[in-house]
């Protein structure tokens, strides 16, 4: 079951405080981005965010789980925090501050 527009909508409203956010459909589902790092997957309209070492205080919340068959596991993060604004701003923040920076993509000779 792909992910629905208005799953993707109502989560990037959640956090629409946050500058700089955004999602990228790939294959029927979603990568959300927060300063050009992917912090999180939307599949099968739930999110999974990337599991950091810094972030094991918002972990409790959450379980384990394939984002898609085969992938490694993500932090499944159940929909009722979706509702809870600043929980979900913060928990994008402190992700996105654990991760490193996207490596830069190599120019096409032509």
């Amino acid at each position: 079951m792909a992910t629905t527009q208005s799953t993707v909508d109502y989560l990037l409203d959640q956090i629409s405080s946050l500058r700089d956010t955004r999602a990228r459909k790939m294959f029927g589902e979603y990568a959300l981005y927060y300063h050009e790092k992917l912090v999180a997957l939307i599949c099968d309209d739930q999110l999974f965010m990337k599991p950091t070492t810094e972030t094991t205080a918002f972990a409790q919340e959450c379980t384990e789980a394939p984002a898609y068959p085969g992938s490694k596991n993500y932090l499944l993060v159940p929909e009722e925090k979706w509702e809870d604004r600043e929980w979900l701003t913060t928990f994008i923040q402190e992700t996105a501050a654990a991760l490193p920076l996207p490596k830069p993509k190599k120019q096409k000779v032509t």
